[in-house]
């Protein structure tokens, strides 16, 4: 039987993994972030001449798990593809020799805001040009977008609770936080956790255009995402993933492993406010801040760093701001805050877990990553930021911000040994 567990059951990070605009695994995306670097590009993928965004964060590197043969990976979706990736650089990060646990309490929770998006595209396409009986068997399978957490929970042998957070922009967040919560229930040792999205495709870049919420500066890619700055004009589009593994302190302990961190709060709330735009006064923020904060059992002067949601749209951004005025007050002005979309671009679904692996890097290395292109802030948006270059700093718990479409907020908190 598995050992007692409950609320102040102690949950730890023991490995990461990532691929993103800025790198093949974690080790190069943290190189290029606290360098401040920027992964925004002309999008590669399909021509893009006729849409009024024309850049994205475009992941470079190859997509080719060893779990997979090459037949496999024709028929795998791009999201797919990028968890199983994360995935073995996190498992290989934690040491967890999985020949020898007990994989029935090894669980798996893989959020995305839109799955599978390309593989019901592209078979929507062969419908319609060579008919039905073309479409691939795979459209379904690929299109859900609980495969990710599906397809690593079999190559893996991980026989624990497989699940799938579809919260928009904070669903690799909330699916830190939930799996936090099922080892704090005693219901899994060990949780597989974050978020992966692929959405660099017409109809995803046409339908975010259509609504006024990408940036335009085309001519200066690499320029495009600037939170905070007074020249922002909306956000820019990335892909990635982002995993984590997570397991109770004492299981932890029992393996010998190496902790990274602790994920010490969490909070999720609704801004019940508006469909796709946040709640101006920044209510529902403010509260899942404070319920993160609640959780951790820490005040708010004792946070160290903020790793904003800041996407660089012109209403999220002081909306944020607005929030963490209200929880932090007069702290506010000697907290380091920065927004890593600036380099990475809007990962969706995945944004919330690549944030919390860039956020324990910070801890861990003592250096803050930049908010590039903030060249000229917003009044509105007024707040201590790591401005262009990275900062040294020695801090022992940072909070990452997620919040989505349909009002849905997601917070973390993070620790280090010294608190």
């Amino acid at each position: 039987m598995p050992a007692a567990a409950g609320p102040t059951t102690r949950v730890v990070v023991t490995g990461i993994g990532c691929v993103s605009p800025l790198g093949a695994n974690v080790e190069s995306t943290w190189r290029a972030a606290i360098a401040g670097e920027s992964g925004i590009r002309q999008i590669t993928r399909f021509d893009a001449v006729d849409f009024a965004c024309r850049v994205a964060g475009e992941v470079d590197a190859p997509l080719e798990p060893s779990a997979l043969s090459a037949k496999d990976l024709r028929r795998t979706d791009r999201s797919v593809l990028m968890a199983l990736v994360a995935a073995e650089e996190a498992l290989a990060d934690s040491g967890l020799a999985l020949d020898q646990e007990d994989c029935d309490r090894i669980g798996v929770a893989i959020g995305s805001g839109i799955g599978g998006l390309g593989t019901i595209v592209e078979n929507d396409r062969v419908l319609v040009e060579r008919g039905p009986r073309r479409v691939s068997p795979f459209t379904i399978p690929m299109g859900i977008a609980n495969m990710a957490s599906g397809l690593v929970s079999l190559h893996h042998g991980l026989r624990g609770p497989n699940l799938c957070h579809v919260s928009a922009c904070a669903s690799g967040a909330h699916s830190i936080g939930e799996g936090t919560r099922l080892i704090q229930r005693g219901e899994a040792d060990v949780m597989l956790v974050g978020g992966t999205e692929a959405p660099i495709l017409e109809v995803a870049l046409a339908g975010f255009a259509s609504m006024k919420a990408l940036s335009t500066h085309n001519d200066a890619p690499t320029e495009a995402s600037r939170p905070f700055d007074r020249g922002r004009d909306g956000f820019v589009m990335g892909e990635g993933a982002g995993l984590l593994v997570l397991e109770s302190e004492e299981h932890s302990r029992t393996r010998g492993a190496s902790v990274l961190a602790r994920v010490a709060g969490y909070g999720a709330t609704a801004d019940a406010s508006h469909m796709v735009a946040p709640d101006p006064e920044g209510r529902g923020a403010a509260r899942c801040i404070e319920l993160a904060l609640a959780d951790a059992g820490l005040p708010p002067e004792q946070i160290g760093y903020v790793n904003a949601h800041a996407t660089s749209t012109p209403a999220g951004d002081p909306t944020e701001v607005t929030a963490l005025r209200r929880v932090f007050g007069s702290h506010i002005e000697r907290l380091p805050i920065s927004a890593t979309k600036s380099m990475t671009g809007h990962l969706l679904g995945a944004a919330g877990a690549l944030e919390a692996i860039l956020s324990i890097r910070a801890l861990r290395s003592g250096v803050l990553p930049p908010t590039i292109n903030l060249d000229d802030p917003d009044p509105e948006c007024e707040l201590d930021h790591v401005a262009n270059k990275a900062r040294p700093a020695h801090v022992a718990a940072a909070l990452s911000n997620s919040f989505g479409f349909g009002g849905t907020n997601a917070t973390l908190v993070l620790t280090v040994d010294e608190l």
